[in-house]
């Protein structure tokens, strides 16, 4: 699932032009302001350490997509990193036009350039096997003025598009630190030394939530499973017994009732899931209040204090904690607190720590701890987690064999 990639340090490139993948697609507001740069802080470590070695350094990233709100150009993204870097870095109003093409012959050792969004050529928009990309415009007028191509995008690893896997047929490619950080992270799962497992899977998407947990259980990576948020509930009522009205109404409100038989066949095959023993709950009168999960008498919203001190306790001698999606509905204070302790519980522990980035990775804030780390990739972290194969992976193996001769 994750084979040996190469370096930076493996290619150790010098005085070379490099093109570098990243995912500087972060949230703005409605006037294009960035609210949260912690994706384009992420990757200063893989620039840096380009710079260190004289390289020419052109950066290319997508945010948003036509059509979606945050769809604009990247110079604001360029001032950010400009900022963390200590020295300027260069922003063009083009991709793959005249104006791209002249800034990149231009640019010496040393120096940054950020193209814009890659969005805006159309083909990055498309999904397609690797070598029907190496073909495409953008990597054909892109690929001839670089030396080396550096993906360090993991959160874009899912997504099978030009600029993410084109590029790695027909240039020598390597892995940037964020992207090898994530891999390696990644590669722990599947390490007999982390053990025991304990994954805290919660959240509202439940049905891809339900193919990470088939994946654990068929390839024996958990050895606890610790559901939360709509994925228990969804297992709460497959458990049968007496369901509460309040529980099944959520799941039909969210269309989740047809996902209760799959669950139930993941309970029968033996597999090591505990699901909440109290509930923080939402009244009919606003009120909120805690109750128990064979009696649930309101929305609920959170998971109560009993099952906060069960699942804490599960987390204390694990080796391996990994952790997706909150606990509860982190948009109002009040129902915070599961996810916030179970946080707090997982960073106490002598575990290694991997966190589904998203809303719990912004619960963590500056809290360190040194055995952690927090995921930048929602839909890749998922698909790897669910045992499939990630497209980005797939076309770096692929030039490894080419350029490194690595079998």
């Amino acid at each position: 699932m994750l084979p040996k990639l190469p370096t930076i340090e493996d290619a150790d490139p010098r005085g070379v032009k490099v093109l570098v993948r990243v995912d500087f697609n972060v949230p703005l507001d409605t006037e294009g302001n960035i609210l949260d740069d912690s994706r384009i802080k992420a990757h200063v470590p893989t620039v840096e350490a380009l710079l260190e070695r004289d390289c020419a350094v052109v950066l290319v990233s997508h945010q948003s997509r036509p059509g979606e709100d945050g769809f604009t150009q990247l110079k604001p993204h360029s001032e950010v990193l400009s900022k963390y870097l200590g020295r300027e870095v260069r922003f063009v109003e083009d991709v793959i036009g005249p104006a791209a093409i002249d800034e990149i012959r231009k640019l010496k050792q040393g120096e940054v350039l950020l193209l814009d969004n890659v969005r805006f050529v159309s083909e990055e928009l498309i999904e397609a096997p690797p070598d029907v990309h190496a073909r495409s415009f953008l990597v054909r007028r892109l690929a001839p003025l670089f030396d080396l191509f550096v993906f360090d995008a993991f959160a874009t690893a899912h997504r099978s598009q030009p600029s993410i896997v084109g590029f790695p047929l027909v240039l020598k490619s390597v892995v940037g630190h964020l992207m090898k950080r994530e891999v390696d992270a990644l590669r722990k799962i599947l390490d007999a030394d982390y053990k025991p497992r304990v994954f805290v899977l919660g959240g509202a998407k439940v049905s891809d939530t339900l193919k990470i947990v088939e994946n654990l259980i068929k390839n024996r990576l958990a050895d606890r499973i610790l559901t939360t948020g709509l994925v228990a509930l969804v297992f709460h009522a497959a458990r049968g017994g007496i369901v509460s009205e309040h529980v099944l109404k959520v799941l039909e409100e969210r269309g989740l009732l047809s996902l209760v038989p799959r669950a139930r066949r993941i309970l029968l095959s033996g597999a090591p899931i505990d699901v909440p023993l109290d509930y923080v709950v939402l009244r009919n009168d606003g009120t909120v209040d805690e109750c128990p999960a064979s009696n649930i008498t309101g929305r609920p919203m959170d998971i109560g204090t009993y099952t906060i001190h069960m699942y804490s306790e599960l987390m204390k001698d694990s080796k391996l904690i990994v952790m997706r999606g909150p606990a509860g509905y982190l948009e109002d204070p009040r129902f915070r607190s599961g996810s916030e302790a179970l946080i707090s519980s997982a960073l106490r522990s002598d575990a290694f720590l991997i966190i589904g980035g998203g809303h719990l990775g912004a619960l963590v804030g500056n809290t360190t701890k040194e055995k952690m780390h927090i995921s930048t990739g929602g839909g890749a972290l998922l698909m790897a987690l669910a045992g499939e194969e990630l497209p980005a992976i797939k076309a770096l193996v692929e030039s490894a064999r080419k350029f490194f001769n690595w079998s």
